[in-house]
């Protein structure tokens, strides 16, 4: 098995957003905000090269939506999906699964694209895979969530015949050497990939842990629909972390890419920050 990053670009969100209820003072120490209190954040997929399977794990916020849904997320730097999967020597028509952690805009936009007046899947050649709870949850979205999710990103894969789903129960193996566990609050059954390879863990965060900068227990952000049950969530996953020492894989934080944790007086904090090259 090879794992390669797949950066997507970088874009901007609302600090205050992103740390809830953390007051500013706190948390514009490890993510500085701009003049208008936006903070930049990655879109890092991940691809997992193994055997004859090529898989991908979400896809960024893609390129088809307007110029004025854009611009509410000031959309910066150099990388792009395409770009990175050639970077690797790969094209969208080489991956054989598109696993989405959850439908959100900024983490399955790029899993549809134009194709004229159509909208279409990206990835001709895949089968994408989300799971049953969530899927209902997306296309039937509450009015505090409906703003993230966004039927053109979502309705296409599901019309393509191309979708599947897995199964809703902890530690669902996906295949040898990968499997899924589910959080659910961020969103109803968010899915993060628990991969092993070279000999180490590596849990794929989705937004669970956006950053080192969330680190604190507390530091949840407003986007969250049950914050209880995200903190209870993120305090057993990173206790699970320290004691069986796996590799935090972050898809959104613009300087770390990877983690490992440790526990301190003031709690669990970061161990060491390296990218997914250096394992």
């Amino acid at each position: 098995m090879n794992l390669h990053t797949i950066n997507t670009g970088l874009f901007k969100l609302d600090g205050g957003a992103m740390f809830g209820v953390v007051p500013k003072t706190i948390w514009q120490k490890s993510n500085p905000a701009d003049d208008n209190n936006m903070c930049t954040w990655a879109m890092r997929c991940l691809l997992v090269e193994d055997g004859n399977r090529l898989i991908l794990i979400d896809t960024g916020i893609g390129d088809k939506q307007s110029e004025k849904f854009f611009s509410h997320y000031y959309l910066h730097g150099d990388d792009t999906l395409q770009k990175s999967l050639a970077a690797k020597g790969f094209s969208t028509d080489d991956i054989t699964d598109v696993f989405l952690t959850h439908l959100h805009f900024d983490h399955v936009g790029g899993a549809v694209k134009r194709n004229g007046e159509k909208l279409i899947p990206a990835f001709k050649n895949a089968t994408y895979w989300s799971n049953p709870s969530h899927w209902d949850w997306a296309v039937n979205p509450n009015e505090r969530e409906k703003a993230s999710f966004l039927a053109e990103n979502i309705l296409p894969i599901q019309q393509s015949g191309q979708l599947k789903f897995v199964d809703v129960s902890e530690q669902t193996p996906f295949m040898n050497d990968f499997s899924i566990r589910f959080v659910s609050g961020h969103t109803e059954a968010m899915m993060l990939p628990l991969i092993n390879y070279k000999g180490k863990q590596i849990l794929y965060m989705a937004d669970l842990l956006p950053s080192i900068g969330h680190l604190p227990i507390p530091y949840v952000m407003a986007y969250d629909m049950f914050p209880l049950t995200t903190m209870a969530e993120r305090k057993l996953f990173f206790n699970e972390a320290v004691e069986k020492q796996y590799v935090l894989y972050l898809e959104h934080d613009a300087v770390n890419e990877c983690c490992t944790l440790q526990q301190t007086e003031k709690g669990i904090r970061i161990k060491d920050a390296f990218t997914l090259n250096e394992l």
